[in-house]
């Protein structure tokens, strides 16, 4: 099970990135639509998102296991199988090709992307962390690894920066299909790599927001192509036709 506060702020902290340009108001209600890249087997974004603001989601996996829990979890949930679905991204090197259809729009994407480079760059850190806690050696019988998670969930070719680099350079290719693209940022010395690929992919402004739970800090970055008028006009467009959906 993942920990909930920190997930939790994420989406939080997104409700008043949406606020910010409709009046201060954070929108609620299906007509936003939620798109959580590597949305892993428990689905937890979508839950929080759609019981905290009764939101839309559209999850993405690569690894079928977790695309077959998380559609299990919707379904037997009667309050999530009208508001959530999974999609199975076949293409471990894209993202969003292949993925978002011509017709979709997007309110948001999130993303909890891999930490980690190799498995063995996972293993490493984590006996790092053990012998810190002063732990090392195997009459401890500790798990090999001092959190949870699928291969899939916690590494990837080129770590959490290669993958965040990838995300932005696809975003160019749907920027006019989402409003705030945004991704969890791990470890604080990506970011000025981060910030250049975001960058060159031509984004109009980018946020990088700070959170923190107890002695955890984490931070988000998040982006957008579309110019403000864009946005207020987006907000429009979806409240008219929430009205007119009943």
């Amino acid at each position: 099970m993942p920990p909930i506060p920190g997930r939790g702020d994420y989406v939080h902290h997104l409700a008043d990135l949406l606020a910010e340009r409709n009046a201060g108001v954070i929108p609620r209600g299906p007509a936003v639509h939620v798109l959580d890249i590597g949305t892993g087997a428990s689905a937890i974004y979508p839950i929080i998102g759609h019981f905290d603001y009764g939101w839309r989601f559209t999850g993405s996996d690569i690894d079928p296991g977790a695309v077959k829990s998380a559609q299990a979890i919707i379904q037997a949930n009667p309050a999530l199988s009208d508001a959530a679905e999974v999609r199975r991204q076949k293409s471990p090197a894209h993202i969003f090709k292949g993925l978002v259809g011509v017709n979709d729009r997007f309110d948001l994407t999130l993303c909890n992307p891999p930490f980690y480079s190799s498995s063995e760059e996972a293993a490493n850190n984590s006996e790092r962390k053990w012998r810190g806690l002063g732990r090392a050696g195997a009459r401890h019988k500790r798990p090999l690894l001092n959190f949870g998670g699928r291969d899939t969930e916690l590494w990837c070719e080129g770590g959490e920066a290669l993958f965040i680099n990838r995300m932005a350079e696809e975003s160019t290719t749907v920027q006019k299909q989402v409003l705030w693209f945004s991704t969890l940022v791990s470890k604080e010395s990506n970011l000025p790599e981060v910030y250049r690929s975001i960058k060159n992919a031509g984004a109009l402004d980018v946020r990088t927001v700070d959170m923190a739970q107890g002695q955890k800090k984490s931070r988000f970055v998040a982006w957008t192509f579309l110019r403000r008028a864009d946005h207020e006009a987006w907000h429009s467009r979806r409240e008219a036709n929430a009205i007119r959906n009943g």
